[in-house]
């Protein structure tokens, strides 16, 4: 092979060689670049402004119903029960007869009482009819002065005799009335404890217990709240009516099976001793009762009025996150991104948090998607309506 035709070959394996290069170096960067990971999406999020809208807080206890009124029905007197007149668990009025002691013994001794009345009367008389006779014979000197004393002395003993004869009769009445055992207050009564035939004993302590009675409307509601509390509600009723009753100091209260607070109240008494041992002082709250459903010795809960109505901003408890000792919200700025804001919190309201200091109704925060966000990446959001929260009544 000459020179010339050896330099060609030379250089067309030159160029070759070349193009592979090449060709290999754009093969490799193109794969270089396909394998390059891509960025992942903004993360979604759901984002509101805060509620504006006017709030009274509440503080809720709990506690048990009781009756205003309640009563034992005991026996008065002493003998053999001879009829109920009541159905048990029924609704009585105050004066309706619950049960009847047989009452002929009683009518007995009523009529020997009268009969002793009688009889002391008439020795009444004859006592003195003897002294004015003894005053005309002692004006003349006709008996001593033993003798008028004594006959004076006479008549006053048979005026106490009729006396006494008088109060045995009232007594014996008395005792026949108790055979007939009323209804002392309006209520609800339990059932019959005695039931006839029974021999039941009546007076003192060891009074035969036959059933009992209890009001049902108003109930009675009592608590125990922290001394600071108490003070709290006594100052509030102080500025709501310019006095010092706490009658206007609301109160709603709700039983086992309710999720609200239906039945509506006041506060009408605040113990005026807090005890000691806990620190508490004892509530009592009024509420109407007209369809029976409130029992006394029903589990409930109640919550009184612990502010006057006042605007406030409102923000879900879900959108409220915690570092460390401090609350914070995440606020979307004009750019989509999240901003870190610190916020002070107040009372709850309903499922919201009224927020005293860092909002305003014109921020926008993030509700939902909050465990993926950081200060200052960006988001795509979705703009959502809070609803009015419940609890502001």
């Amino acid at each position: 092979m000459n020179k010339g035709t050896y330099g060609l070959v030379s250089q067309r394996l030159q160029f070759i060689l070349l193009a592979c290069i090449s060709i290999g170096i754009t093969s490799c960067d193109s794969q270089s670049h396909s394998d390059s990971p891509a960025l992942p999406p903004p993360p979604h999020v759901k984002i509101a402004q805060p509620l504006a809208q006017e709030v009274t807080e509440w503080d809720e206890y709990t506690g048990r119903i009781e009756a205003v009124s309640s009563v034992d029905i005991r026996a008065r007197v002493s003998g053999y029960l001879e009829k109920v007149n009541f159905k048990a668990g029924a609704r009585v009025k105050k004066g309706e007869l619950l049960f009847e002691i047989d009452p002929k013994p009683f009518i007995a001794q009523l009529q020997y009482a009268q009969a002793e009345l009688e009889s002391a009367k008439v020795k009444r008389e004859l006592a003195k009819n003897d002294l004015e006779r003894a005053e005309r014979l002692f004006s003349g000197k006709a008996i001593s002065e033993e003798e008028h004393d004594a006959r004076s002395k006479g008549a006053r003993e048979s005026v106490a005799s009729v006396q006494s004869a008088e109060a045995n009769v009232n007594t014996a009445k008395l005792n026949l009335e108790f055979t007939k055992i009323r209804a002392p207050i309006d209520g609800r009564i339990g059932r019959e404890l005695i039931t006839e035939g029974n021999l039941v004993s009546g007076g003192g302590g060891d009074a035969t217990r036959l059933t009992f009675i209890v009001s049902t409307d108003p109930v009675y509601v009592y608590v125990d709240a922290d001394e600071h509390l108490a003070l709290k509600y006594r100052r509030q009723a102080h500025q709501t009516a310019n006095s010092k009753a706490v009658e206007h100091t609301l109160a709603q209260l709700a039983v086992s099976d309710e999720t609200d607070f239906p039945h509506l109240g006041y506060l009408d008494y605040i113990s005026p001793r807090a005890d000691t041992a806990t620190g508490t002082v004892s509530l009592r709250g009024v509420f109407a009762n007209p369809d029976d459903l409130l029992s006394p010795g029903y589990f409930a809960r109640m919550r009184i009025r612990a502010s006057v109505p006042y605007s406030a901003i409102l923000v879900p408890d879900r959108a409220i996150a915690t570092d460390q000792a401090q609350h914070f919200v995440w606020v979307i700025d004009q750019e989509q991104k999240v901003q870190y804001r610190k916020v002070v919190l107040g009372a709850h309201i309903g499922q919201s948090r009224v927020i005293t200091s860092g909002l305003s109704t014109q921020d926008w925060i993030v509700i939902e998607g909050l465990p993926r966000l950081m200060p200052g990446i960006k988001v795509n959001p979705e703009r959502i309506s809070l609803t009015a929260s419940k609890g502001e009544k």
